[in-house]
Formats: structure tokens, sequence, C-alpha cells
């Protein structure tokens, strides 16, 4: 099967800063990978790689053009506007008719459990509830691939859950995940696969069960007892 992504010795350099370091990857279809690391490892450079935000100093990048991604930030944008029309704006710029773009965007605010705020201005939302937004953002343009940087890392306990339950249903529904996160619980519940990195150098891919039983390179091994510890 031909991968999502696939990278081969990617190196992405800022002045002279290396953020990543001859990565090799391949990302398939279905896959819920988690990158972890300190920070300044060079998770988000990696996601935002993927996301073709960055383009790649050296290396062979390779994705496929016709899975629909969508990304989500540590804190997402919201526009000056309702709930609603955060959503359906997306879908209008991708040619739906206006009118079928606010049906369409009640529908995924139904889908995360919003569709009560649907009036309400966006930037008067919680953190939680404009993750949310961000999701049925997703949901709605019907993306394929989803990618987060740290998506709960504000949160507080009820809506990291609220997040976590959406992002495992989207998976559940066959969207393939590849998410940051400092959080391990987290890890362990949502990821089949996890990505150690380490001043941009990527160190472990491995199983789910393997990163958190081991046997796994000392420099990933130290880096799990240290956040366990």
């Amino acid at each position: 099967m031909t991968p999502l992504f696939s990278l081969n010795a990617v190196s992405v350099n800022f002045g002279s800063v290396q953020a990543l370091s001859a990565c090799t990857l391949r990302i398939a279809a279905g896959d819920r990978l988690a990158l972890v690391g300190a920070n300044g490892s060079g998770k988000s450079t990696l996601l935002r790689t993927l996301h073709g935000l960055i383009k790649p100093d050296q290396g062979d990048f390779q994705v496929d053009a016709h899975a629909r991604q969508a990304m989500l930030f540590q804190r997402p944008y919201m526009l000056r506007a309702s709930v609603l029309h955060n959503v359906a704006l997306g879908l209008w710029l991708n040619s739906v008719p206006w009118k079928l773009a606010k049906a369409q965007a009640l529908q995924a605010l139904e889908r995360v459990g919003l569709a009560d705020l649907a009036g309400r201005h966006a930037k008067a939302l919680s953190g939680g509830q404009q993750q949310r937004v961000a999701l049925a953002r997703a949901w709605a343009l019907k993306a394929q691939v989803l990618l987060l940087d740290e998506p709960t890392s504000s949160l507080d306990p009820a809506a990291k859950r609220e997040v976590e339950r959406l992002m495992a249903e989207f998976a559940d529904d066959g969207m393939t995940l590849i998410f940051s996160s400092h959080n391990l619980g987290q890890v362990k519940r949502l990821a089949s696969r996890v990505v150690y990195l380490e001043h941009g150098r990527l160190v472990a891919d491995v199983p789910n069960p393997a990163f958190f039983n081991g046997p796994l390179p000392a420099a990933a091994a130290n880096f799990l007892k240290g956040e366990l510890g």
C-alpha cells in the first residue's frame, strides 16, 4: 500500500538551528501516530512539514495529494464571528453554497456536541470548546488525515476527555491521526504507534506496547523513565 506520507532523510533548518535531522518515516492510512519528546525535539516542525507548512531543506518528501488534511494547533484560530460561521466558512471556501454550508456546519457542531452554541461568538468559548469547534471544522471538511499539535495541553481534565473522545471516535471512523503530546497517558490511550524525537532526530518508531514496555534505545528509555518517574 502506498503510504500517505513518505520522508526519506528529511532535514529542516531554521538559520543555524537544525530542527529536523535526516528523518525517515512512513505513515499509512489508518495510523494513530503519536509524536513524543522534550520541548525543542522537533515534534511541531515535523507536523508542520507533513502538513506542507514547512518545506524541507534536504531529503525527499512525498505526500498523497488526494488525502484531505486538517491541522489543529494548541490554540485554534477563531474568527470574530459566530461558532456556526467559523465552521461554515471553510465549507464555503471549498465551493459549498452558503446556505448548504451553514446546514452542514450545524451537523458538524452536533457531531462534537456544540450545536446549542452555534450562535455564540466563537472567541467567547472556553479553550476546550474552541478545540471542539476546530474538530468540527475538520469533520465538516471530511478530512482523512488529522494532525494535532498538543491539542489538550492547556485544557482542564473534563475538556481533555472530550477532545480525546472525539479524536478516538474520528480514528474509529477511519481518520488517520498524527498528534504530538507530552501527556503519556493520552499517548497510551490513543496511539497505535509512537515516534520519539530528540534534537530533531527520529530515535524510535515503535508500536504502542513496545514504547511503554520496551526495550527502547537508551535516549527514548531515559525520556520515558523521566516522564513516568
